[in-house]
């Protein structure tokens, strides 16, 4: 078993590799060479960001691209075979954060740069070595938007109170368990309701894991549980809001009237189509673009031997860099396309 584990692995690296600028692996043409693991390839914003960094690496660096799948088992071994290839530095989006210690703790017996990049891993794994940086957004940023998106309807529509007893009465939608994103975008999303002087009753709160099949099954239970009680439904990424959406639209909203507010977060172009359709009340860009594109920068000044902070990103205590969220709503969606 575990030779046949080894050869599909193996094939797997072959079959997933992205050779950006036309180089081969291993630093033709005297590009530098770096490896970059992404915890599953279906999910819609890693697509984005996998695309971003491949995009800004054409023509400077040879990038090998590999889906870990879900499993940080299959990560580590793609670790293990950045590293025991010599690559110039590494990019880890982490199937699970708890295991950043141990990837860093190879890549500096190694000697290879690494930087994390969309799941932030402990602080003091991040202190265990002066060549480990982050790239992502601050998540409790993007839960305060959309918390506000939420009391913003709410105070322009008091309609929208259907049982008229001043409270919200709200299903919420998380993400991983223990992934930093889902817990702070839970946490302040509530936090930002709250503060905007209105009050908040939890109905029921489950986990989709990110995943837009299983929002839907979890959505159509709440539906048959609660049904017309739920007055909006928050969800951590938008591909859980897109099968909230998708549910409701089964049980016959968004026709005649029919409505319940829907928000999500990363702005992808689904989520720009459905509020153009009326059918999400808004998301929150979760920059993309510019998170792919700064993973790639520092990867490639790490691999190049050149100062991070060289770049044109700016630093937080010497590692992390932060790309900021945007609300995103059916008044400017438009901007974001």
């Amino acid at each position: 078993m575990k030779k046949a584990g080894i050869a599909l692995l193996v094939l797997a690296l072959s079959a997933n590799a992205v050779f950006a600028g036309g180089g081969q692996q291993g630093g033709s043409g005297g590009q530098p060479t770096i490896g970059v693991a992404i915890y599953k390839f279906d999910d819609t914003f890693m697509s984005y960001t996998r695309n971003a960094i491949e995009n800004n690496a054409k023509g400077k660096a040879v990038v090998t691209t590999v889906d870990s799948q879900n499993a940080q088992p299959t990560q580590n071994d793609q670790v293990d075979q950045f590293i025991s290839k010599k690559l110039n530095s590494i990019a880890i989006n982490p199937v699970d954060r708890t295991a950043a210690g141990a990837i860093i703790d190879k890549a500096k017996a190694g000697n290879v740069p690494v930087v994390f990049f969309n799941r932030e891993p402990f602080a003091e794994d991040m202190a265990k070595w002066d060549k480990v940086y982050y790239v992502g957004a601050k998540a409790e940023e993007s839960g305060t938007m959309q918390g506000e998106i939420v009391a913003e309807y709410f105070k322009a529509n008091p309609g929208a109170d259907k049982n008229g007893d001043g409270v919200i009465q709200y299903i919420m939608l998380k993400g991983e368990p223990g992934h930093q994103d889902a817990e702070l975008r839970t946490e302040f999303s509530v936090k930002a309701i709250i503060a905007a002087g209105l009050k908040v009753q939890l109905l029921a709160e489950d986990t989709a894991m990110w995943d837009r099949p299983r929002a839907v099954e979890k959505m159509d239970a709440f539906y048959a549980r609660f049904g017309d009680q739920i007055e909006v439904v928050l969800c951590n990424n938008d591909d859980m809001a897109l099968g909230v959406v998708e549910s409701l639209r089964n049980a016959g909203f968004f026709t005649g009237g029919k409505y319940l507010p829907v928000v999500g977060v990363d702005a992808t172009a689904p989520a720009l189509q459905a509020l153009s359709e009326g059918t999400l009340l808004g998301t929150v860009l979760n920059d993309a673009q510019n998170q792919g594109k700064a993973t790639f920068d520092v990867a490639y000044a790490l691999a190049t031997g050149a100062a991070v902070s060289s770049t044109s990103w700016t630093l937080t205590n010497g590692k992390y860099i932060w790309v900021p969220y945007q609300k995103v709503t059916k008044d400017n969606y438009k901007n974001f396309q």
